[in-house]
């Protein structure tokens, strides 16, 4: 992936992660928006990840510990095709 998509993936990523809080109608963005970058970049470009095959024993696996940031974490994972 270039580094224009992966602008617009992470442009696309903040969209969510403020439209997932506001639906809710709480959250913290501060969390979630600062680690955008470093979550593009994880799934887009260096993780070995099967959307398709989410078990698939080869795959790497991320461990969020920054709980208020969870919405970034959806956000990746429905971008990547995780989920509808």
């Amino acid at each position: 992936m270039n580094q224009a998509k992966l602008e617009e993936t992470a442009k696309q990523l903040r969209r969510d992660i403020i439209t997932m809080l506001a639906e809710a109608g709480s959250g913290h963005p501060g969390g979630s928006l600062s680690a955008v970058e470093i979550l593009t970049y994880l799934y887009f470009v260096e993780m070995q990840v099967k959307p398709q095959n989410p078990v698939w024993s080869e795959r790497d696996r991320f461990v969020l510990s920054k709980g208020h940031a969870a919405p970034v974490l959806y956000a990746a994972l429905a971008e990547r095709g995780f989920f509808p």
